[in-house]
C-alpha cells in the first residue's frame, strides 16, 4: 500500500475518535456573470471530515506580483468543524507540494499526481505550493463562521438599504441601520468615483456570493460595522476609515485594489479582523494607517505588490501622531516591498515632529519577500518623527529571496520626505525566526542606521536569527 494513504487513513482513523460539534460546511454561490474570474488551475472540494457528499468550492483567480503579474487562484469556505478538502491539479501532474505556513505542520496527503487532500481541524489560511511555484500556487481559506447576532437589523427593515432585485440601484435611505449587498454583482449608480459612503450606526453585511465594485468610505462616522464573506472586487480602495471611531471590517476579501486594502486616517477604535486580499499593482499596499489610535488587526492574509502592514503619522490631511496599535496572527506575504513598514511619513513642518508609539506585532508569519535589500520588519523613520516602544514578537519568516531581517534607519528620501526622522527608541524583537532551509545567503545582516543629532537608541534582540548587524 502507498505509505502516504496508509498515513491517510491512519490519520483518518485518529479524526474519527475526536468528539466535535456537528456543523455545516458553507460555500458562498457565485455570481453567473460580471463577476471575478473563475480559475482554471484547480479543483477544490470540501466535506466534514466524520463523512458526507463532496462540496465543489469554486476557485478565483487572484493577481499577484505587480513586476511580473501571475494568475494565481483561492478557494474559501466557512467550517466549524474538522473537514477534509481535496485539490485536484488541472494543467500538469505534479512530483511535490508544500503547505504554508510550516509551522502550522499540516502534511499534505498525495493521492496520486494531480490530487492531494489534507485535514484542517480547525479555520486555518494556507498557501499550497507545487513544485515549488509560489506564483500559480492556490490559497485555501478556511473561514471560522461568523456568528448570529440576535440584534443586527434586517434586510426587511424600513431603514435598511437592500442592494439586490431590478431596483437595487435607487437604494438612498436616510440615516440605514443595514445595507445589504445580497449575492450578486453590485456597482453604485450615477455616482463618481465608484465609491459608496457609510454612515454612522450602520452594519453592511455583504453575503456571501455578493461582489461590490466600489470602494466603502466610512467617514467623520462612528458605530460601523463592515462584515460578511463578499468581495470588494477591483477598487481604487476596498475600505476607508476617515476621521471616524469604533469601526469593525471582518471577514470580507478585497481582490486587486488600485491603492490600499483598508486606509485608515485620523481615526480610533478600528478592529480588522478575518481580511483576505490579493492585490498586483505599484502602491496596492495592505493596511496603511495614518495617525490612528487603539487598532487591532487580526488574523488577516495579506499578499500584496506593496507593503503589507505601514503605520504613519501625518500624512495628506491627517494630523496628530499614532499609538496603541496590534497586529496578531496574520500572515504577510508581499510580492514586492516589505511585510511590515513604520515611520516615513510625518509632520515635517512642525520642529517637534510627531510620535508613533506602542505598537506590538506578534505571532505573524512572513511567507516571503521581494524586496531585495529591504528589511522584513522595517522602521524608517522620516519627518521628524519619533518612534518608541514597539514590540515584535514571535514572528516566523520563510520563502525568502533577499532580504535583511530588520532595517532601524533615521531616513529621508526626495520621494517619500523632506526632512530626516527625530529618532527611534525602545525597539524590541523578540522569538524571531528564519526557517533553516532559507539559505545564509539570502539573508543580508540587519541595518541600524542613525543620522548626526539624530539617533537609533534603545533596541535589543531575545532569541533572533541571523543577528548580524550592520550599524552606521
Amino acid at each position: 500500500m502507498n505509505r502516504h494513504v496508509l498515513r491517510y487513513i491512519i490519520l483518518m482513523l485518529a479524526l474519527t475518535c475526536l468528539q466535535a460539534v456537528r456543523a455545516q460546511v458553507l460555500i458562498s454561490p457565485l455570481p453567473e456573470k460580471d463577476g471575478p474570474h473563475l480559475s482554471d488551475l484547480y479543483i477544490v472540494r470540501v466535506r466534514p471530515y466524520s463523512g458526507g457528499d463532496w462540496l465543489a468550492v469554486p476557485v478565483l483567480r487572484c493577481d499577484v506580483n505587480t513586476r511580473r503579474r501571475q494568475q494565481s487562484a483561492f478557494a474559501e469556505f466557512d467550517m466549524g468543524e474538522p473537514v477534509q478538502v481535496q485539490v485536484v491539479r488541472r494543467n500538469a501532474p505534479f512530483h511535490d507540494v508544500r503547505v504554508r505556513p510550516s509551522q502550522r505542520g499540516i502534511s499534505p496527503i498525495i493521492i496520486n499526481d494531480s490530487t492531494i487532500e489534507l485535514i484542517l481541524q480547525q479555520p486555518e489560511y494556507l498557501s499550497m505550493e507545487f513544485d515549488g511555484d509560489r506564483f500559480h500556487n492556490i490559497h485555501i481559506f478556511g473561514n471560522t463562521p461568523l456568528p448570529v447576532v440576535a440584534d443586527e437589523p434586517s434586510p426587511d427593515a424600513p431603514d435598511a438599504i437592500t442592494w439586490q432585485g431590478v431596483a437595487s440601484q435607487d437604494v438612498f435611505v436616510r440615516n440605514p441601520s443595514l445595507i445589504y449587498f445580497g449575492p450578486g454583482v453590485h456597482r453604485p449608480k450615477d455616482l463618481p468615483g465608484e465609491e459608496i459612503k457609510i454612515p454612522s450606526n450602520c452594519t453592511v453585511y455583504l453575503a456571501p456570493g455578493a461582489i461590490v465594485k466600489a470602494r466603502l468610505i466610512v467617514d467623520h462616522a462612528e458605530n460601523v460595522k463592515i462584515i460578511g464573506r463578499g468581495i470588494i472586487d477591483h477598487p481604487l480602495r476596498g475600505v476607508e476609515i476617515t476621521f471616524s471611531k469604533n469601526v469593525l471590517v471582518d471577514g470580507i476579501t478585497v481582490l486587486n485594489p488600485a491603492h490600499y486594502t483598508i486606509y485608515g486616517g485620523e481615526s480610533s477604535d478600528i478592529t480588522i479582523r478575518n481580511i483576505k486580499s490579493f492585490s498586483a499593482r505599484s502602491w496596492s499596499d495592505g493596511i496603511d494607517l495614518m495617525c490612528c489610535r487603539r487598532v487591532h488587526i487580526e488574523n488577516c492574509f495579506l499578499r500584496t505588490s506593496d507593503d503589507c502592514i505601514a503605520l504613519y503619522n501625518h500624512r495628506w490631511w491627517y494630523w496628530g501622531g499614532s499609538e496603541d496599535i496590534e497586529v496578531c496572527r496574520c500572515i504577510l506575504w508581499p510580492d514586492v516591498a516589505h511585510p511590515v513598514n513604520i515611520g516615513s511619513h510625518g509632520d515635517d513642518r512642525n520642529p517637534e515632529g510627531e510620535t508613533l508609539r506602542h505598537v506590538r506585532i506578534h505571532d505573524c508569519d512572513i511567507l516571503g519577500d521581494d524586496a531585495d535589500s529591504l528589511g522584513l520588519l522595517a522602521i524608517n523613520c522620516g519627518d521628524n518623527n519619533h518612534i518608541r516602544d514597539i514590540r515584535f514578537e514571535r514572528i516566523r519568516a520563510e520563502g525568502l529571496r533577499r532580504c535583511r531581517p530588520f532595517d532601524l534607519r533615521i531616513f529621508q528620501s526626495e520621494k517619500y520626505n523632506r526632512a530626516p526622522g527625530c529618532c527611534i527608541d525602545s525597539i524590541a524583537f523578540v522569538d524571531f525566526t528564519i526557517a533553516p532551509d532559507v539559505p545564509d545567503s539570502c539573508v543580508l545582516p540587519s541595518r541600524v542606521e542613525g543620522m548626526k543629532d539624530h539617533p537609533v537608541g534603545r533596541y535589543t534582540l531575545e532569541r533572533v536569527s541571523h543577528t548580524e548587524i550592520q550599524r552606521n
